[in-house]
């Protein structure tokens, strides 16, 4: 890769991650535009860690308080139930949520990858699932917080965001629209799509830093670092940022732009 393609990139994929806004959208239409190379598997992991590192950073407090009300559960006295904390509950939710996903990209990798990865599966998820992120935003009660999640409604959430497995879906967005629809205000759906993330990234690299293992490829090292560096910059800012505005301007502006973003992409599919 060349500069330009290795920093925006990087660029590109820390700030997308955390909006609803389709990182793989956001990947594709450079490379089409520009012609860029595929950036490698390497780089794929290094802006994962990247953004793995802004999210922990930005939720330090609620992971550790998720951690210690686990350990708590475990190494104390009398039922699980009795030492059952608000903040041991959420990891617990965090954790079924995220099943769904691990489930059917288990099942169904092999057909996502050979099979929906073309633009126009993007241009329409892009499009569609951005109507359905302002439809529920509309509509959605915007009276729960997560103190009031319970097991049916993580599950929902989690199975919602299997749908991202899908090209241009946008799990940030996915998992926000499935909270809002559910009734939880604004924040709180947020807060739990990116606690989501946590768990998703981890394995994400995991199995993309074993698939590098396995293939022995060379690794730029100076490339590995500017892009853990660069998506880890861009995913904290973008999530402080988008938090700290989130109810001032609410999910129209993010819906507005994926339609914009799909019908561009649509075009291109056509010329």
């Amino acid at each position: 890769m060349d500069w330009l393609q290795l920093v925006s990139l990087a660029l590109i994929q820390g700030l997308t991650e955390f909006l609803p806004i389709s990182s793989s959208a956001h990947l594709i239409l450079p490379s089409q535009l520009l012609g860029w190379p595929d950036q490698g598997l390497a780089f794929d992991v290094a802006v994962h860690v990247g953004s793995l590192m802004a999210v922990i950073l930005a939720f330090r407090r609620e992971v550790i308080e998720i951690l210690s009300g686990w350990f708590g559960q475990f190494a104390g006295t009398g039922s699980l139930a009795s030492r059952q904390t608000d903040a041991s509950w959420l990891g617990w939710m965090v954790l079924l949520a995220t099943l769904p996903a691990v489930i059917f990209g288990g099942l169904f990798s092999g057909l996502i990858e050979t099979s929906l990865r073309s633009s126009l599966v993007i241009a329409i998820t892009t499009f569609g699932f951005g109507i359905l992120l302002w439809w529920a935003d509309v509509r959605g009660a915007r009276i729960h917080d997560l103190t009031r999640l319970t097991l049916k409604a993580a599950l929902i959430i989690g199975l919602f965001q299997a749908i991202a497995l899908i090209p241009g879906t946008s799990r940030s967005g996915i998992t926000m629209t499935a909270a809002l629809l559910l009734g939880f205000d604004r924040q709180s759906s947020a807060r739990f799509s990116f606690l989501l993330s946590i768990p998703l990234i981890i394995a994400a690299g995991v199995l993309k830093g074993y698939e590098l293992v396995e293939s022995g490829s060379d690794v730029a090292m100076q490339d590995i670092l500017l892009g853990v560096g660069l998506s880890f910059v861009a995913a904290l800012i973008c999530i402080k940022l988008f938090l700290a505005a989130l109810d001032r301007i609410g999910m129209w502006p993010f819906a507005a732009y994926r339609l914009v973003l799909g019908v561009v992409l649509f075009l291109l599919w056509l010329g």
